[in-house]
């Protein structure tokens, strides 16, 4: 059985050897979410690559996006990792997150000296009625 956490990267250019460096540490060395013994979770692909045609519109993008689906993936070593990394730019780095059974995705950027959340628990935190379809 699988379980499936949906995570994106924007990075600066200048930071793509860390991206590089991030997406193999998640597929050879990234601990599982159930402490099991084995490592590796999957990788990121770049999307905003003019090779990969995955990106809308008439001009080449002006960021860099990296995804991947990971497989029971322990988000809160991935986090840490993600904030460990050593970014030429660490302002610009935005991580998402939507892990499996979740309906939207969380990001966090490096400010302060931490990684911080910057999307809500909730889609609509006013009522906390949040369903499908409304």
């Amino acid at each position: 059985m699988s379980w499936v956490a949906n995570v994106m990267i924007s990075a600066d250019v200048a930071d793509s050897a860390s991206v590089e460096a991030l997406s193999e540490w998640l597929r050879t060395d990234a601990p599982r979410r159930a402490h099991s013994e084995s490592h590796g979770v999957g990788f990121l692909k770049l999307l905003t690559s003019p090779k990969t045609h995955g990106w809308g519109g008439w001009k080449n993008p002006e960021c860099e996006v990296w995804a991947g689906a990971l497989n029971h993936a322990d988000l809160e070593a991935l986090k840490q990792r993600v904030f460990e990394m050593p970014w030429r730019e660490p302002n610009l780095v935005q991580l998402l997150v939507m892990d499996q059974e979740e309906e939207f995705f969380r990001m966090w950027m490096i400010r302060g000296g931490r990684l911080r959340q910057f999307a809500p628990l909730e889609p609509n935190e006013e009522d906390g009625d949040f369903h499908r379809g409304r």
